[in-house]
């Protein structure tokens, strides 16, 4: 099975900006890591994620906008897809999203993939002044706009009259190069991988292998229902990676990225090791059934060499 590999630019959400003083020289280094990318011809897409304060705690630190940021790597870059890990539902209205999703499209010559998710991050929401619904509301409003998004991508003046949005016919022109892909984002049985099933052109989901076998089958049983086509449905998760060169310390190597977590909590989040190593680790998920992996590559703003060793030593030889 081909298998296709994104990769995160470093866009402050997790820290990976603060070595970096000038805000100018923060945006220039993210935009190097797209264009380091784009020119070793192994990655399919560059990723963003859609949020405003970092992680694991909010700062005050940068974190660029994840549209403004995918309109500038439109045309920042030349052959690389651009995505977002995910959109977040409750921070734009849907068909505000939509024209965004297609203007840019536009601008990058048709390589652009539109992620959608329900979103989770509290703080955020409550710091702009958007309202956090229970996880059942969240859920609601994310179906109705995977609706409305999809519609607003594939019909001319569509109509929608929902609990929590409405669109009376509004014109999306153009609507993109080509048919623009939605992708959605999380893994839920009953509902997200529903929603893929009915509306995705792709999915991402995480866990351990079992986990990530079981509900790529729960996805399978959806397609049957919905009389869709589980070959059409790009696959996708997202994985963090941490390079080692052959014969280095994994303790010591991570000691600065890692702060205050120990190595061993450490590992649970990134799959630290060399490229060999790196590559054993992900067969088992490519039979599991994952044909993309989104990577994020830590401490890259400074140094994008861990992005052309990945495209080199690591995508050549999962298969």
């Amino acid at each position: 099975m081909a298998v296709d590999f994104g990769v995160f630019v470093p866009q402050g959400w997790r820290m990976d900006l603060v070595e970096i003083g000038d805000p100018f020289e923060q945006h220039e280094a993210m935009t190097r890591v797209a264009k380091v990318a784009d020119g070793t011809g192994a990655y399919d897409s560059v990723w963003v994620y859609d949020h405003f304060h970092t992680v694991p705690e909010p700062t005050m630190n940068t974190v660029f906008e994840a549209w403004t940021t995918c309109a500038g790597l439109a045309r920042d870059t030349q052959n690389v897809r651009i995505g977002q890990m995910v959109t977040c539902n409750g921070y734009r209205n849907p068909a505000l999203l939509a024209k965004m999703a297609s203007t840019v499209d536009v601008m990058s010559g048709g390589r652009l993939i539109c992620g959608l998710g329900a979103g989770w991050y509290e703080h955020e929401w409550q710091a702009y002044g958007y309202e956090f619904p229970e996880t059942p509301v969240r859920m609601r409003m994310f179906k109705e706009a995977c609706e409305i998004v999809h519609r607003m991508f594939t019909e001319d003046r569509p109509t929608f009259d929902g609990e929590f949005y409405q669109i009376d016919g509004p014109i999306n022109e153009p609507k993109g190069v080509s048919k623009l892909p939605l992708w959605i984002g999380g893994g839920g049985e009953k509902g997200t991988l529903t929603l893929v099933a009915r509306r995705g052109d792709g999915c991402n989901v995480g866990g351990d292998i079992e986990t990530i076998k079981r509900k790529f089958e729960v996805l399978r049983g959806h397609c049957e229902n919905a009389g869709r086509d589980f070959g059409e449905i790009t696959r996708s998760s997202t994985i963090n990676v941490y390079l080692l060169e052959e014969g280095e310390n994994p303790e010591e190597a991570t000691k600065k990225h890692r702060g205050s977590q120990s190595y061993e909590e450490y590992s649970q989040e990134f799959m630290v090791g060399t490229p060999e190593e790196i590559v054993e680790r992900l067969r088992p998920l490519v039979d599991a059934g994952v044909e993309y992996f989104i990577t994020y590559l830590p401490r890259v703003a400074n140094d994008p060499t861990p992005v052309e060793k990945f495209a080199t030593e690591v995508i050549p030889n999962v298969e």
